[in-house]
């Protein structure tokens, strides 16, 4: 901003309103300008600058262990779980040789600040918000605020994603056209000759031309490039982000991880520590697969021998949270998401039956709810022309770039962007009483 003495509160809000992009950053979204980064404590910022390759080595271990599935040195269920509902052109694309060591190369977590320490509630990796946080942090930090990333973190791990290619295409399909416009801004910030932004119809690739996949794989049949694009990259004529890996994509990798009879096998995999990590991370996990357990067995952690019985729970046993593991248009932001202590008995009765009879098409995960701790944060209102302080629960969402070839390849830290709801909101999601804020250093 250019002055020496420190911003006030309005002053920050203006600065960042101001800054804002012509064409905006998400169509028709609006959220709540907050008047300060959000601060972060200095065991949280070391846990989120380490996690990156934790989770890398994640994504390699799923990706071992759904191939040795599929292979048959492992049992066959993991990966007939991970394929379960997808078309044979997806398993058949997944399994390629050409894609067998790819792994997606954006990872973003979805973190709660609990009062038992962060959760990791799943992982995207075709996630929105890549510009918008590193429009954030730019403004924040032209406002005089230094954020984690720095103004330009988000801009150059995007940009490093894509290695030495001559032309970087960022093929955005109408199901995704929300985010349009914060590609749109990504692109010319970084380097608008070599970056340019595509709908779905584009296919006029040119060898090494290098793509970011901002496209669902349950809809490919609306994304008339996809076919041509996945046949170039398999050729190797281009390379693409992220590989057409629909169980990369699933939820149920934490069930996976969780489930005893692969313990060993993530040990392996991962290592001790990283394990460790991952365990303290992880809600526990569950697929909802309706076949019968014998008599004697029980669902680990749960108490129960039929899925059924998840009706009965009372509310405060209800503490568990349905959801579409994937492959599905209900799997992203709040939509495909059950909170069972916060339905009535009836809906969450209703919710467990379709998540019994949709397994052959469309699985569901049961995932052990830890509530996000109270946070104190404030906005900026400009209609009152006043700073307004709100009580809110946080997620956290890290952003992590993956450069170089994938056996000494490294995930770095590029921003972190807080979405920040009211206390009375029991999922937290981008909503337009959401404040929006990059995050910093300081004393939360």
């Amino acid at each position: 901003m250019g002055t020496d003495t420190q911003p006030s509160p309005e002053q920050i809000a203006q600065h960042v309103r101001q800054s804002l992009p012509a064409g905006g950053l998400f169509a028709g979204h609006q959220w709540r300008v907050a008047t300060q980064p959000f601060p972060l404590d200095k065991k949280t910022v070391q846990q989120l600058e380490q996690l990156g390759r934790v989770l890398l080595k994640f994504y390699q271990a799923a990706n071992t262990i759904y191939r040795w599935s599929a292979e048959g040195r492992l049992p066959a269920w993991p990966s007939a779980w991970l394929d379960r509902g997808k078309p044979q052109s997806i398993i058949d694309l997944q399994r390629s040789k050409e894609f067998r060591a790819e792994l997606p190369r954006v990872i973003r977590p979805d973190i709660l600040l609990t009062a038992d320490g962060p959760r990791i509630t799943e992982l995207d990796s075709v996630p929105g918000g890549i510009g918008l946080t590193a429009w954030l942090n730019r403004a924040y930090t032209g406002a005089g605020a230094e954020v984690l990333g720095g103004a330009t973190g988000m801009l150059d791990g995007f940009a490093g994603i894509f290695g030495d290619a001559a032309n970087v295409r960022l093929v955005v399909s109408d199901e995704s056209a929300t985010y349009r416009p914060e590609m749109e801004w990504l692109a010319g910030q970084i380097d608008p000759g070599r970056f340019s932004v595509h709908g779905q119809d584009f296919a006029d690739f040119g060898d090494g031309d290098a793509v970011y996949r901002f496209f669902e794989l349950f809809d490919l049949p609306n994304v008339p490039t996809a076919e041509p694009l996945f046949a170039a990259a398999a050729d190797k004529r281009i390379s693409v982000t992220p590989p057409p890996k629909a169980f990369l994509e699933e939820k149920m990798l934490f069930a996976l991880f969780h489930n005893r009879n692969l313990t060993e096998t993530w040990r392996q995999q991962l290592g001790d520590s990283f394990q460790r990590t991952l365990e303290a991370l992880l809600p526990q996990t569950w697929v909802i697969d309706p076949a019968p357990l014998p008599p004697h067995a029980a669902f680990p952690g749960l108490g129960l021998t039929d899925w059924q019985q998840l009706k009965s729970l009372s509310q405060k046993e209800r503490n568990l949270i349905l959801k579409i593991s994937g492959y599905s248009e209900q799997a992203w932001g709040a939509r495909g998401v059950w909170l069972g202590s916060d339905l009535p008995r009836d809906e969450w009765a209703s919710a467990v039956d379709q998540a019994i009879e949709g397994f052959d098409e469309s699985p569901r995960i049961l995932q052990r709810y830890h509530r996000p701790a109270r946070v104190n944060a404030e906005w900026f209102d400009f209609e009152l022309g006043q700073a307004q302080a709100m009580q809110g629960r946080v997620r956290l969402c890290p952003y992590y770039f993956v450069h170089g070839e994938f056996d000494t390849a490294k995930a770095t830290l590029g921003g972190v962007l807080a979405t920040i709801c009211p206390a009375d909101k029991k999922i937290i999601h981008g909503m337009s009483d959401a404040i929006l804020a990059p995050c910093a250093l300081g004393h939360a």
